[in-house]
């Protein structure tokens, strides 16, 4: 098999999930890593559909991410004292699977370490090809060489700016920006959340962990704001500017939040390319068509991408010109549509004026009533499932 030592950059959800299946194939797997250990906490992730459980199930790892999910169910949006004012039903959210992003990759990784080098703590910097593999560079390790590089690495992708360009080229930004972090389960939620919508905001909590802690979300709507998305002390002035009195549990919040050590902070966007691969080089998951973390469609999109994304490179024994032309073909119109999900969504989490989040409040209180009241659930398993997995080659003998 030609192109057997491939380089994968992110160790999140994309990359461990590539290196199962490049693995399986025959493949020898690498994974860098920017972060110095794994990332713990983020929020929860779904899968939907028999194409993101199939996949699971075929991976092994399926009993494992049913013992550790969430188990959370409807979503209730309350007023400024924390009285419900309407409920959402659990399959809008959580679909089939929901699990907490920082167990999956747990999970993710406890597969794969067996037989997948791991560095972390350290950074691709730059890609030198020619006609027979890639020369990497990096941050702090000495220079590799590889057959093939493949960006895992996310929406802020190093791998996509080093083969692509710029990353203003490719994402969009949704006009949101989140923050999330673990809190204590202060309110007693039972595998369920809270939120609270006012103009342009909206903070939330819900469950976590068999109830033994809850994630507090901030959502806020804002033009790009050029921040240093390693500075956390201004992240979190920025949101206590947002939020402090707020009403409900917000100031409760942004004080817990001081003493979090899984602050996440990101803006909210999509990545649009016309195509995914370059040369050696490939994207997958959020690096290649992040449908935004709203859409709940962002994990699967990604697991499915690496199960198509190794089954081809396989099926044409390395060729990586021939499968990654027909990685493009199978994921296009499957990505488009994840992509689909997440538009709008931003403006219906985080309405512009109080006028409209009355409005949207008073909508989801008659919700429960109303004949289409499960038509965007509905509408988002169609999108998970609207695609055909191949059988790709069994395991290759080495």
């Amino acid at each position: 098999m030609k192109n057997r030592n491939v380089l994968i950059s992110g160790a999140s959800v994309a990359g461990p999930a590539l290196a199962h299946w490049l693995h399986h194939y025959g493949f020898d797997p690498v994974i860098v890593e920017r972060a110095p250990a794994l990332r713990d906490g983020g929020y929860a992730v779904d899968f939907r559909g028999e194409a993101h459980l199939s996949i699971l199930r075929r991976m092994g790892i399926l009993p494992e991410l049913e013992a550790a999910r969430t188990g959370v169910g409807s979503m209730s949006y309350v007023n400024s004292a924390g009285k419900p004012v309407a409920k959402l039903p659990a399959d809008l959210f959580a679909g089939d699977l929901e699990i907490l992003r920082g167990d999956l990759a747990r999970i993710l990784y406890d597969a794969t370490k067996g037989f997948t080098e791991y560095v972390f703590g350290d950074s691709v910097t730059s890609l030198a090809e020619d006609d027979h593999g890639v020369t990497v560079g990096f941050e702090r390790g000495a220079p590799r060489r590889f057959d093939l590089v493949i960006g895992a690495d996310g929406l802020h992708s190093n791998t996509r700016r080093l083969a692509f360009g710029p990353e203003e080229q490719f994402v969009r930004h949704l006009g949101v920006y989140c923050a999330i972090f673990t809190t204590a389960n202060h309110l007693g939620l039972d595998h369920t959340g809270h939120a609270y919508r006012t103009a342009g905001r909206l903070a939330a909590m819900y469950s976590a962990r068999h109830n033994a802690e809850a994630k507090a979300a901030f959502y806020f709507g804002s033009p790009e704001l050029g921040l240093d998305r390693r500075d956390v002390v201004r992240q979190q002035a920025l949101l206590a500017e947002h939020f402090t009195g707020n009403g409900w549990e917000s100031d409760r919040l942004l004080d817990a939040m001081r003493y979090a050590s899984d602050f996440y902070f990101d803006s909210v966007g999509q990545v649009r390319m016309d195509a995914w691969t370059r040369g050696r080089v490939a994207l997958v998951g959020d690096a290649a068509y992040c449908p935004s973390s709203l859409s709940g469609m962002g994990s699967g999109l990604a697991l499915v991408g690496a199960y198509v994304l190794a089954g081809e490179l396989a099926a044409a024994d390395g060729d990586h010109r021939a499968a990654f032309d027909r990685y493009q073909e199978r994921m296009g119109a499957y990505a488009a549509g994840c992509q689909k999900m997440g538009d709008g969504v931003a403006r219906l989490m985080v309405p512009g004026s109080r006028l409209a989040a009355s409005f949207l409040n008073r909508y989801y209180k008659l919700m429960p009533y109303l004949p289409g009241k499960n038509m965007a659930a509905r509408i988002a398993r169609r999108t998970a499932e609207n695609i055909t997995l191949p059988d790709y080659p069994s395991l290759v003998v080495r």
